[in-house]
C-alpha cells in the first residue's frame, strides 16, 4: 500500500491548486502535514508551451511546496466533465492514499474555464464513492476509505455569489511568498508582466481575507455544514482575537 497522506487537494488544472491554496499547502507543510496534489488533467494544450514542459512546471511548483505527492490523473482538459469514470479514477486515489481531508474549487466560473464547476462535482462524487462497499473493482482493487472532511475553497471570479453554513481562514502570512514562488514555476502560463497582475491580485485577495481574522494573508475555506466545536468555549478562550482592518476597530478607543 502506498504511504498514507493527510490531505488532498484536486483541481482541474496545473496552477489552480497552487494559486488558490498555495500559502495553505506550505504552511500544512511546514507544520508537518503530509500533503497531497492531484491534477485532474494535464492544462493541455495551451496557447504557450508543451506538455512536457507543464509537467516539469507543475513538479517543480510540488518541489517549492513541499509536497508529499503530486500526480495527473489525466482526464481531459476544456472538456473535463462530471461522469462516472471520473469519480472512479479520482475516488481510486483517495482509496490508495486515504486522506483525512480532501479540498475542491467551488463555483461556476463562466468568464473562465467551464472545468473548475466539473472538477467541483467530480471531487464531490469522489469523496462519496471513496467510502462505498462491495465495489472494489472499480477502484483497482483499493479498499474503501472514509473521508473524514471535505473542504471547499472558493474562487474570487464565481457567477453567483456563494454562501456557506461555516467558513475558516488560514494564516498564510508567512507562506505567501513560498506561494507566489509556486504559481511563478509556471513560466510558460505565467510570463512576466501576466504573473505581476496575478500576483497584485492575490496580494490584495489574500490580505482582505486575512485582516478578517487578524492576519497579514490568510486563505478562506468552507464547510458544507456547520463547523462542530466538542469544546467550543474552549476554542475561543485559546485564540486570539481577530483585529481587523483599521475601519473595524472597535469604537471610543480615542
Amino acid at each position: 500500500m502506498a504511504d498514507t497522506l493527510d490531505i488532498i487537494f484536486a483541481m482541474p488544472h496545473p496552477d489552480d491548486i497552487e494559486i488558490t491554496c498555495g500559502g495553505t499547502i506550505a504552511k500544512f507543510v511546514q507544520q508537518g502535514h503530509r500533503v497531497g496534489i492531484v491534477h485532474l488533467t494535464d492544462g493541455e494544450p495551451t496557447p504557450l508551451g508543451t506538455p512536457e514542459e507543464r509537467a516539469q512546471e507543475l513538479a517543480e511548483a510540488a518541489k517549492i511546496l513541499g509536497v508529499a505527492h503530486v500526480e495527473v490523473l489525466g482526464l481531459p482538459n476544456r472538456v473535463l466533465m462530471d461522469g462516472p469514470e471520473a469519480r472512479f479514477r479520482l475516488a481510486t486515489v483517495f482509496r490508495r492514499f486515504r486522506p483525512r481531508v480532501v479540498v475542491g474549487l467551488i463555483g461556476r466560473t463562466p468568464g473562465a474555464s467551464p472545468d473548475h464547476y466539473q472538477g467541483q462535482l467530480i471531487v464531490e462524487a469522489a469523496r462519496f464513492y471513496s467510502q462505498l462497499t462491495k465495489w472494489d473493482d472499480k477502484f483497482d482493487g483499493t479498499k474503501p476509505h472514509r473521508i473524514d472532511w471535505l473542504w471547499y475553497r472558493p474562487t474570487g471570479i464565481t457567477a453567483e455569489p456563494l454562501q456557506f453554513h461555516s467558513t475558516f481562514v488560514v494564516d498564510t502570512s508567512d507562506t505567501h511568498e513560498t506561494k507566489l514562488k509556486a504559481i511563478q514555476a509556471y513560466r510558460t502560463q505565467f510570463p512576466p508582466e501576466r504573473f505581476e497582475r496575478l500576483s497584485h491580485m492575490l496580494r490584495a485577495s489574500d490580505a482582505m481575507e486575512g485582516a478578517r481574522c487578524g492576519f497579514r494573508y490568510g486563505e478562506l475555506f468552507a464547510l458544507p455544514h456547520a463547523l462542530p466545536l466538542p469544546d467550543g468555549l474552549g476554542h475561543f478562550i485559546n485564540l486570539k482575537a481577530p483585529m481587523g482592518p483599521p475601519s473595524m476597530a472597535p469604537q471610543g478607543q480615542g
